[in-house]
């Protein structure tokens, strides 16, 4: 079981609450894109911010690039937060995903908050990582849809870590996986009328 600290104060978790949101909101693939001289991401492909749509620039470089920084972006505001207890690091967590879905910055438009989902995972309880790959790998060779595979990981991880006795964090990726699937209303009606772009597919 994981170690419960006591009740989190006003100020840290406000703290906690700033630091998350501050580190998630920034937009590494809207950044990262006029860096490498492709101008305004939202305007290619989707017109989402992550690393998905960074590829379809054609510019490995930078979809990886977007990946990190998307990813990072979770786990950097946790770990600044453990020195104040479990409850700090998931109210980092949580208000980083919130910044990445919602950055003010953009108007509140922000990415689908997979990548951002790993890296708080990262922070809080890298075995969930593992777990979480582990799923999307399955279902990404069994399927070839990385939307589908997406979805199931973040359903699978939350079971998985209560299970293992991590009863916070997995509250805390019980409710990520909620705004997860929301985010992925689109992605979830494509899927059943199949029509969504297999992996791979140039559709």
């Amino acid at each position: 079981m994981i170690a419960m600290p006591g009740d989190l104060s006003v100020q840290t978790a406000l703290l906690a609450a700033c630091i998350g949101y501050l580190c998630g909101s920034i937009p590494f693939g809207l950044v990262l894109a006029r860096a490498f001289g492709f101008g305004d991401i939202r305007k290619i492909g989707s017109g989402n911010i992550g690393a998905t749509n960074a590829l379809r620039t054609g510019n490995k470089p930078l979809a990886a690039l977007t990946l990190a920084g998307d990813i990072l972006k979770g786990t950097v505001p946790v770990l600044v937060c453990w020195r104040w207890g479990v409850e700090a690091a998931c109210t980092a967590g949580l208000f980083a995903f919130l910044g990445h879905l919602f950055p003010v910055w953009l108007g509140f438009k922000g990415g689908k908050g997979v990548a951002t989902y790993i890296g708080i995972l990262l922070g809080l309880a890298p075995l969930g990582v593992a777990i979480f790959v582990a799923v999307w790998l399955g279902m990404a060779l069994l399927f070839r849809y990385s939307s589908l595979a997406a979805l199931t990981a973040t359903l699978v991880v939350p079971v998985a870590l209560w299970l293992l006795g991590y009863d916070i964090i997995a509250g805390l990726a019980a409710l990520l996986t909620v705004l997860v699937y929301l985010k992925h209303h689109a992605n979830i009606r494509r899927l059943a009328s199949g029509t969504e772009a297999k992996i791979g597919s140039k559709g």
